[in-house]
């Protein structure tokens, strides 16, 4: 019997999914050993019931038992690994959307700023960009019900929902005496996981914020548009994966792809032989051939680390910046059926083109870049990393490292990461690590998708 899940690769919160057939367990003869544990099994699940119906009956206030049962589950699942969770149906159904990167809603970002929801920007072409919502407008009222008091995950349920139905907005501008009434349509809003452009003239700048279903389509729409507009004087191309917390492994993997033309990309291994599974490149490179540089940091995990790391590993890609976060498991995504939730699971390690597990380690950059940081944000812009995460998985060999510096300058011009990334694609400074297609020999065996996951956003996206 087979049974359709999703696997999922997490950096340190919520996950995202793509499918993945897998086989029930097969059935062996027990010895007495196996009995005896088994038995052993049984008793302690007995101790669960007992304990149980003991709350049930005595607890001082009458218990929801669908709550008792989750709230079991839950520390089941998150004494196995920092990974491991049971997620309800509500959060189930947010994971989904998060990785689909496809919603009904407004296509506004917004974050929550001393209590009030503050629009961060409209997201161009959608209801609320031609309706002319502005960066920084306030949003006190949707469908004439206040916004004070609830939560940014709430206010953002509130604006998102079903394409084509109508939602009404009361905004406070800087500058205007009353306040403004405006009634959307929800639309189909994709989210921008990938953004770019032109650096120094001749350089293709492209950012990459998190890998769910529309990501490797923005990175080639964005490679077509950067190559228009800076023609043959294009020296090549800086991929910004700093404080990328991952996302579906799927579009890491097609990522990493567009930059290969042969070779294994990414790996992974559960607890048998016979569950590795192996992805590998496929002839095309959409830059042809220019030099790349890859910026990454303490805040890059998952997803991040397997395109920085085949990269890496092919000698296609310069790594810059600091070490990366180093999560290098993958969980199991298994729905509970209608209404049910999700089980996450840890079920295997993934690795490297050249077989490095970077669980617990990270990657290291092939040129280390630190940035000069605000004596007022020194104590808050270094990431410990997996390894400081409770109940991780220990590294298979070698050392643990701890994380690093995962500070970005909010201003270009002090970011010394990119400005490395601009003198090596210049030829200011030498690069040790050539930007050119590996020579490695292309592994055929094919292999099963997977995705990662990442950290909740500071900002929503309706």
């Amino acid at each position: 019997m087979m049974r359709k899940t999703s696997l999922v690769l997490l950096s340190a919160a919520t996950g995202a999914a793509a499918m993945l057939f897998v086989t029930q367990p097969r059935s062996v003869f027990m010895g007495s050993s196996a009995r005896a544990a088994t038995s052993d099994t049984y008793r302690q699940l007995n101790l669960f019931g007992d304990v149980f119906e003991r709350v049930r009956s005595d607890y001082v206030e009458k218990p929801d038992d669908s709550k008792l049962v989750e709230s079991a589950i839950s520390g089941m699942l998150s004494g196995l690994d920092p990974h491991s969770s049971y997620m309800d149906a509500k959060s189930f159904r947010d994971m989904q959307v998060q990785t689909r990167g496809e919603f009904g809603g407004l296509g506004i970002e917004v974050t929550m700023e001393d209590g009030l929801i503050k629009v961060v920007s409209p997201i161009d072409d959608t209801p609320a960009s031609k309706a002319g919502i502005m960066a920084n407008d306030i949003i006190t009222n949707l469908d004439d019900e206040a916004v004070q008091g609830l939560t940014l995950n709430q206010a953002v349920e509130k604006m998102r929902g079903p394409v084509n139905t109508k939602i009404k907005l009361k905004i406070v501008r800087k500058g205007q005496d009353n306040p403004i009434d405006v009634t959307l349509v929800r639309d189909n809003i994709r989210v921008r996981s990938v953004r770019a452009h032109v650096e120094a003239d001749d350089i293709a700048y492209i950012r990459i914020t998190t890998f769910n279903e529309q990501t490797t389509e923005g990175l080639k729409k964005e490679v077509a548009n950067l190559q228009t507009q800076i023609g043959d004087k294009l020296k090549g191309y800086v991929i910004d994966l700093r404080n990328n917390p991952g996302g579906l492994l799927e579009e890491a993997v097609t990522v990493s792809d567009s930059f290969l033309e042969r070779g294994e990309i990414v790996s992974t291994r559960g607890r048998n032989a016979e569950e590795t599974q192996r992805r590998v490149a496929h002839p095309g490179d959409l830059t042809k051939g220019k030099p790349v540089i890859v910026l990454i940091n303490g805040g890059s995990a998952s997803a991040s680390e397997i395109v920085a790391g085949a990269l890496q590993d092919h000698k296609r890609a310069t790594l810059v910046g600091t070490r990366s976060f180093g999560k290098g498991s993958v969980q199991t995504i298994i729905p509970l059926g209608s209404g049910n939730g999700a089980l996450r699971l840890t079920t295997a390690r993934y690795y490297t083109p050249s077989g490095k597990s970077i669980q617990a380690k990270g990657i290291v950059p092939d040129i280390e870049v630190l940035q000069d940081v605000p004596d007022e944000l020194k104590s808050r812009t270094d990431t410990k990393g997996e390894a400081s995460l409770r109940g991780h998985l220990k590294v298979a060999e070698g050392e643990e490292k701890t994380g690093s510096q995962s500070y970005v300058p909010p201003d270009a011009k002090d970011d010394k990461a990119l400005k490395m990334a601009d003198d090596l694609l210049h030829g200011v400074k030498v690069n040790p690590g050539p930007a050119a297609n590996g020579d490695k020999a292309a592994n055929d065996t094919p292999a099963a998708a997977a995705t990662t996951d990442s950290k909740p956003p500071a900002k929503e996206a309706n």
